[in-house]
């Protein structure tokens, strides 16, 4: 077995070296996946010189912030081609507790699709303003409510792939960034019939005060619920066939 994690960098220099000592030692069949976009703080620097010292780790590096789906699309294409069984998403920062991934390699083997869900069993979000959390907790139940995924926390960025479906998902098809993009892989990954299932976690915003969200983030996130709908019910229009554009 081979689980890749595809970690996207932007300025993470004094988390990477901890971050990947403690990913590392959850289980021996773990890699990691740096994709960094052109760090000022030399993140991707740091990341070469962990990945010089140890077979396990590898680096992307690209021209400049080019948004987090971008990110996750490129990782996943080099991680299918490094041979990868299990593909996991997860932050840079911490948020996301690399004790988790244990949980996660034991629950892709009834599945296809697993999501570390921060609404699972109530809300388990540390450091979020109260604004923030609403945010968060209601756009999966607008999500839920628009295009009927049954899953609680429907934006999680924290999550393992199985092969198989990241193979039936056209990326190049997938435009959409920011918290969209995790809406957009559920609904694909539902779309085609794979098992999803999510799994408690708790969340530690270590960005507390700040907010990486935004008004263009939020206004793709609305409009990407609908399109997805809407793509839905076009494709079962008798000769209507793949993903709309």
């Amino acid at each position: 077995m081979k689980a890749i994690v595809v970690i996207p960098t932007y300025n993470e220099r004094d988390n990477i070296v901890r971050l990947a000592g403690e990913v590392l030692r959850q289980h021996p069949d773990l890699r990691i996946l740096f994709v960094d976009d052109n760090s000022p703080d030399g993140t991707g620097v740091m990341a070469d010189e962990l990945a010089a010292g140890d077979d396990r780790i590898s680096v992307i590096h690209r021209a400049g912030k080019l948004g987090l789906g971008s990110a996750y699309r490129e990782g996943f294409k080099a991680a299918l081609a490094m041979g990868a069984d299990y593909l996991i998403e997860m932050d840079a920062d911490f948020s996301h507790d690399p004790a988790v991934l244990p949980v996660f390699l034991e629950a892709i083997q009834k599945c296809d699709l697993v999501i570390g869900s921060r609404y699972l069993n109530g809300i388990s979000v540390v450091n979020w303003p109260l604004r923030r959390l609403m945010l968060s907790y209601f756009a999966s139940v607008y999500t839920r409510i628009v295009t009927g995924l049954e899953l609680k926390d429907c934006t999680s960025g924290f999550k393992c792939f199985r092969r198989s479906a990241i193979e039936a998902i056209d990326l190049d098809a997938v435009r959409s960034d920011g918290y969209s993009f995790q809406i957009e892989m559920n609904y694909r990954c539902r779309e085609q019939g794979f098992r999803i299932v999510e799994v408690p976690i708790i969340f530690i915003d270590r960005h507390a005060g700040t907010s990486k969200m935004s008004r263009r983030i939020v206004r793709e996130a609305v409009l990407m619920v609908w399109k997805l709908k809407l793509g839905t019910l076009l494709r079962r229009l008798p000769g209507k066939k793949g993903y709309s554009s």
